[in-house]
């Protein structure tokens, strides 16, 4: 009887050991997102094939990227993908990350009605259509909730003349997801901004046409940060996120996103900026 406690006691512990060795050996990596970029569905594509590849599991928590900066600021993940130009360059600044890689790319979009009742369409540029919006205060939904989409909004708002923090009659904000404000849109028949990426998603849940035509203002680049582990010792594992950061940046994910959508939609959702073809196009 006392062997064989001995020998269940033995394996309790060789158990508890391997265990412990799992976690040590295979953490789970965290990784605050935007929201846009899982809405879109790219990473229930690319998150498991690197799971697959290198055997680190990724939990991502997506959120608005001002959100995301924080958590990162705070060492509370190991890698950011934030698409707030400003915010990254603060935080990079801050020496809360050491890393900065712009990846990919595509563009916002006004998305509204279709008989386009403040004549968006015909607006000389993002700005002048905001400018059009709040002048007959039409329905508009806003996020609200410090993403890199409502800082953009906030940006495009102050180049009309208008108080990125006020309201008109027809506002309103869901201080939720990229893919739940165009949803409240869609049921309020009311403007939104978005990325096209999730717009294209949730297109025909929301009956919603774009209105606007790229220009620069809105241009709408995503970076990985990768977060400083001398910053925030024993709390980041910073193997597993060079290697995922490696991996977004590399040719095989690269290849990935610029086909994503492509099959659905037409077209990519994203742009990839590191893909070897897309580099030698621009340059071309």
């Amino acid at each position: 009887m006392l062997r064989t406690l001995e020998l269940l006691v033995l394996i309790c512990l060789q158990v508890l050991f391997l265990g412990s060795f799992a976690q040590a050996t295979d953490p789970e990596l965290l990784v605050a997102t935007t929201t846009s970029v899982q809405d879109s569905g790219l990473l229930d594509v690319l998150l498991p094939l690197f799971k697959e590849r290198t055997g680190i599991h990724v939990r991502p928590i997506a959120v608005g990227s001002g959100v995301a900066l924080r958590m990162g600021a705070e060492g509370n993940v190991d890698l950011l993908i934030t698409h707030d130009p400003k915010g990254e360059e603060g935080i990079l600044a801050s020496g809360a990350v050491v890393a900065r890689h712009p990846f990919m790319e595509n563009y916002f979009v006004i998305a509204g009605p279709a008989d386009d009742p403040a004549m968006v369409a015909g607006a000389p540029s993002a700005a002048e259509a905001f400018g059009r919006m709040a002048k007959e205060k039409a329905p508009y939904v806003s996020r609200g909730d410090d993403s890199g989409t409502h800082r953009r909004e906030a940006a495009l708002l102050e180049q009309a003349g208008l108080d990125p923090k006020g309201r008109w009659e027809g506002l309103e904000k869901t201080g939720a997801s990229m893919g739940l404000t165009l949803q409240v849109a869609g049921e309020r028949r009311a403007y939104v901004l978005s990325d096209i990426g999730t717009y294209l998603a949730f297109q025909k849940r929301i009956d919603l046409v774009v209105l606007s035509r790229p220009e620069p203002a809105l241009r709408n680049v995503y970076c990985v940060l990768r977060v400083n582990p001398e910053r925030f010792p024993g709390r980041i594992h910073e193997e597993s996120a060079r290697a995922l950061e490696a991996f977004l940046l590399g040719q095989e994910a690269q290849k990935i996103i610029s086909e994503f959508g492509k099959e659905r939609f037409g077209k990519s959702l994203f742009l990839p900026l590191l893909l070897d073809s897309a580099r030698k196009s621009a340059d071309g």
